[in-house]
């Protein structure tokens, strides 16, 4: 079964996503790849990215990443196994990638649709289980900005991961 984590900035969320790695590895034979989403667009991204690397590495030492900026579709095909629990973080900064990128035309209507359905698609046909991690966006002020409503929207459709179960992660709380 896939899980979907939500919570808003700095909830605990990569944290939460980090204990199921190290819950999953409990069993002998499986183990975790983290799937990264972010791109490192300038020295504060790049710092932060440094700085998540070195906590993980603290918290659960023998996760494996990978660095997935643009195709998750394929990267979730590739990696999802019986015995490989795939933690993607985040959703939301592969969507906001997508949708207004820091370099090159954004997707438009149809090609976004399409990278959501394939997404859509390789979830469903998933060999195991998957863990996702994304922002909750829908509970705060309705953007002002074209692309902002954009998200929103793109945000709004989880699709992706409507059979999964879903935790909601306040900020400040560890939830299991």
């Amino acid at each position: 079964m896939h899980e979907l984590i939500l919570g808003g900035g700095k909830s605990g969320k990569s944290r939460c996503a980090e204990s199921r790695a190290t819950d999953w590895r409990q069993v002998a034979g499986r183990y975790a790849l983290l799937i990264a989403t972010a791109v490192p667009g300038d020295d504060e991204m790049r710092e932060r990215i440094v700085r998540h690397r070195e906590q993980r590495a603290l918290h659960v030492p023998a996760l494996q990443t990978v660095e997935v900026p643009h195709d998750l579709p394929a990267a979730s095909r590739e990696w999802c196994a019986p015995q490989r629990l795939p933690i993607v973080d985040c959703l939301t900064v592969w969507l906001t990638q997508r949708l207004m990128p820091l370099d090159g035309p954004p997707l438009d209507e149809p090609d976004w649709l399409q990278q959501l359905a394939d997404l859509c698609s390789a979830l469903r046909e998933a060999a195991g289980a998957v863990v996702l991690v994304s922002d909750e966006i829908g509970m705060g002020a309705a953007p002002l900005g074209r692309e902002g409503r954009r998200s929103l929207d793109a945000g709004a459709s989880r699709e992706a991961v409507r059979r999964s179960a879903t935790h909601f992660a306040p900020p400040g709380r560890h939830l299991h």
